[in-house]
């Protein structure tokens, strides 16, 4: 009956619909705020007055909601709430680029420490998008097992390991009590198994194709799995069935393991240079007021 797979296409363009509606309507929203931004500041620079002090106002009050996620985070909200403050927190981050660059006047800094201060700014940027870009690859691309931990995997990887070699090794059983000779069926799949998968098996965890949402690496194996099934009797087609299933699981694990490895590691990068931004916006402050009022 093909009426079950239908029912599921048809309840998953709808949701695919209702998604890209939904991004599509998220960024319509920010364009449209972020033209009412520079108006704003146009309308502030046509009254006499200096734009710079009013969009600067407005990136250090974006900062200071940026603060109030990171505290939310140390309170324990529950996870309706956390996923509402990380939306806010994207929305304001990508407003405060939009300020910064209608501060900066679309030119590049002149001295050594606005340089500073505009480096600082670029990596906490480039280092949210990436976290960003990241949240929507584990969701949108491949979701990843929340029960999956980094220290799990080699262990998990080993027990692959075992399964692959297990299939190897039934692939060159013969009866105890006649001597036969090895089918042709059996002597391919052990071939594949101890040099193919274990090639696969073994190799490092692809780091730039599952950055990319790439899937080749796995395809170009699972068709070397297939065309092989062509020739095999079915028991060889069972076997090499379950072949193909390890390597996606595995495959399932390179992804979890890129996935937590680049998320811990943003982290890393992305918090201190946070707080060092705001330690040199704080300094940016008194020196641009200190100037204006004339005490340097």
């Amino acid at each position: 009956m093909t009426l079950p797979s239908f029912t599921a296409f048809g309840m998953e363009r709808p949701a695919a619909a209702a998604h890209i509606a939904g991004k599509l309507a998220w960024w319509v929203f920010l364009v449209a705020i972020s033209g009412g931004l520079y108006f704003l500041v146009w309308v502030y620079g046509n009254g006499l007055r200096d734009p710079r002090y009013f969009d600067g106002w407005l990136i250090v009050g974006g900062m200071l909601i940026q603060i109030l996620f990171h505290v939310s985070k140390a309170v324990g909200l529950s996870p309706k709430s956390w996923l509402r403050w990380r939306k806010i927190h994207v929305f304001v981050g990508y407003l405060i680029v939009v300020g910064f660059i209608s501060h900066s006047d679309f030119s590049l800094p002149d001295s050594g420490f606005e340089w500073i201060l505009w480096m600082s700014f670029v990596l906490v940027s480039a280092s949210g998008m990436f976290g960003t870009y990241l949240l929507w690859l584990t969701q949108a691309k491949r979701p990843i097992d929340a029960s999956v931990s980094l220290s799990r995997i080699p262990a998990l990887r080993a027990e692959l390991r075992q399964s692959m070699l297990a299939i190897a090794a039934a692939s060159n059983a013969t009866s105890p009590n006649v001597d036969l000779p090895e089918l042709p069926y059996d002597g391919w799949i052990r071939e594949f198994c101890e040099t193919d998968s274990m090639a696969f098996l073994e190799r490092r965890s692809n780091v730039l194709g599952h950055l990319v949402g790439s899937q080749r690496h796995l395809s170009l194996f699972t068709d070397a799995i297939d065309n092989l099934a062509r020739y095999v009797d079915q028991p060889g087609k069972a076997k090499l069935a379950t072949l193909k299933t390890l390597a996606i699981e595995k495959d399932r694990l390179d992804f979890t393991q890129v996935s937590l490895g680049l998320s811990r590691g943003w982290l890393f990068v992305h918090v201190p240079i946070t707080y060092s931004l705001l330690i040199l916006t704080v300094v940016h402050i008194v020196v641009a007021y200190s100037f204006s009022s004339g005490l340097w």
